[in-house]
């Protein structure tokens, strides 16, 4: 792998005019100081769409954009609305008010979707070739419209007819074709944003990555549409849960809700399952972060009856037959393991079996005899990712002696910059591992403000922090310019 710098930044965090980080000219101008910087990719968080948490990695699911994402003034620039009508929302707030943009955003949806239909023809052949390419879009579709009518209830509580739907096919669509070309229509416009945001980068020589969560959420239309592929009852409950054992940090081990895969029969064929969800993010996509990639290894089952994992028990993964199998149906695919944690030697098999780099969070060796230990070339390197406090945050819990000993560290490794923040990105950029990844709020020495997720923790607090604007932003990026060029990190991975 070639030796580069990655820059991670949700998209709802990049700043905009419309309530949230979205697929418009602030996120162009995004990549323009990535680019300029000298960073090789972006990494931007899943966009599927999100339920009442709002966090990324919890989704209705595995395919469908979320509509929060839409860029206004490009529905007006597709002539589906007027520039005139479109007003600022929140524009200069440093945290997302997801309802508020919801409701804000779905009244100018609404005019477009007139439109759309009114002037149809225009349209049609750009839609017809998406609605095509998206095999998932009918499913999803009714999936979203059954939801809708039982009051976003999770699909085990719909009517039986409902509920069932996918093998009885008892429900008559033929009253809501309105309401399910609404819902095809968004996601049309999320991905032909979401094209040109790619298109784009790619002209500036900057790489998108995105994340795949290993499991996926039960109230989704992954499970509803595939119950085959996971261990349910008949009634369509889940036999096991998924999560991790009491550890350090809880006593009762963590139970992610999310159902436990019959890996047995997706086996039987091909793991078509996955393939899928993996074609779909690669066509999205130029590099792939698999999140909780030990479970491929082994995975913590968790009877759906236990109120915690305590009783759960470790079961062995599909291993290499599932990753071949991901391989084999999508060439070119690079992907990235989140492999952090306890984990077993046969994991780092895995990933060397596969030249599928690990990943190293220099925050979890916050000491000087762990820092002086060299990384691992094939790796990722992070100063910290979205579940970690940011590293400015870390250094205000550090007791006196440990902030002398680790600038004393520092300093003898040639390292003079005032700030904590600084110290460590440029640290993490000379390391020897091929990939380096810094944080935009390790970049600009932000506090607790920007913290983007507490794990184990659904405070209205997660996943909402955003930049307010560009100010000063453009001299803390190229702050790092110098840093990724001495390092022998800068240039473009891709051909422009």
């Amino acid at each position: 792998m070639k030796r580069q710098a990655g820059f991670l930044c949700p998209l709802f965090s990049v700043p905009g005019n419309q309530g949230i980080g979205d697929l418009g000219r602030k996120t162009e101008m995004m990549i323009d100081y990535i680019s300029q910087a000298g960073y090789s990719f972006w990494q931007i968080l899943p966009l599927q769409i999100t339920g009442w948490t709002h966090s990324p990695y919890q989704a209705l699911s595995s395919y469908a954009g979320d509509p929060i994402y839409i860029n206004l003034d490009r529905l007006a620039e597709m002539g589906l609305i007027t520039q005139s009508s479109v007003v600022n929302c929140n524009k200069f707030k440093s945290y997302v008010d997801y309802d508020e943009v919801r409701a804000f955003k779905e009244v100018y949806f609404q005019r477009a979707f007139r439109t759309f239909k009114k002037n149809f023809t225009s349209y049609q052949k750009e839609y017809n070739k998406f609605k095509k390419e998206a095999f998932w879009l009918e499913d999803w579709a009714i999936f979203k419209l059954f939801r809708d009518l039982h009051d976003n209830l999770s699909w085990n509580e719909w009517d039986d007819e409902y509920r069932n739907y996918t093998q009885t096919k008892e429900v008559d669509l033929d009253e809501y074709q309105d309401e399910l070309l609404y819902i095809k229509f968004l996601q049309f416009i999320f991905y032909k944003q979401l094209d040109d945001i790619r298109n784009y980068a790619h002209s500036k020589g900057v790489k998108i990555m995105g994340d795949v969560p290993f499991y996926v959420d039960y109230d989704s239309a992954d499970v509803w549409t595939n119950k085959k592929d996971f261990l349910l009852y008949e009634d369509g409950s889940p036999k096991f849960i998924a999560g991790c054992p009491p550890d350090y940090f809880s006593e009762t081990g963590q139970r992610w809700g999310m159902p436990i895969y019959d890996f047995e029969n997706q086996e039987k064929d091909g793991f078509t399952f996955w393939c899928n969800r993996m074609k779909w993010t690669h066509r999205c996509y130029d590099m792939v972060r698999i999140d909780h990639f030990r479970a491929f290894d082994t995975y913590w089952k968790i009877p759906a009856s236990c109120p915690t994992a305590v009783y759960g028990e470790w079961i062995l993964g599909p291993s290499d037959k599932l990753i071949q199998a991901i391989l084999d149906a999508v060439p070119g695919i690079e992907l990235i393991a989140e492999d952090l944690g306890d984990i077993r030697k046969e994991v780092i098999e895995l990933e060397e079996k596969f030249d599928i780099p690990g990943m190293d969070v220099v925050l979890f060796r916050m000491e000087p005899k762990l820092l002086k230990k060299p990384s691992k070339r094939n790796e990722v390197i992070y100063t910290g990712t979205h579940d970690n406090a940011t590293v400015n945050q870390e250094y205000q819990n550090y007791s006196k002696n440990q902030r002398i000993n680790l600038r004393r560290f520092f300093k003898k490794q040639g390292y003079d910059h005032r700030n904590f923040n600084d110290l460590v990105c440029h640290y993490v950029l000379d390391s020897n591992a091929d990939v380096a990844v810094l944080p935009i709020w390790d970049i600009c020495g932000f506090k607790q403000e920007a913290r983007i997720n507490l794990p184990g923790t659904c405070s209205n607090d997660n996943w909402t922090w955003k930049l307010k604007d560009y100010k000063n932003f453009e001299d803390e990026m190229m702050k790092t310019r110098e840093w990724i060029l001495s390092s022998n990190r800068g240039g473009s991975t891709i051909e422009k």
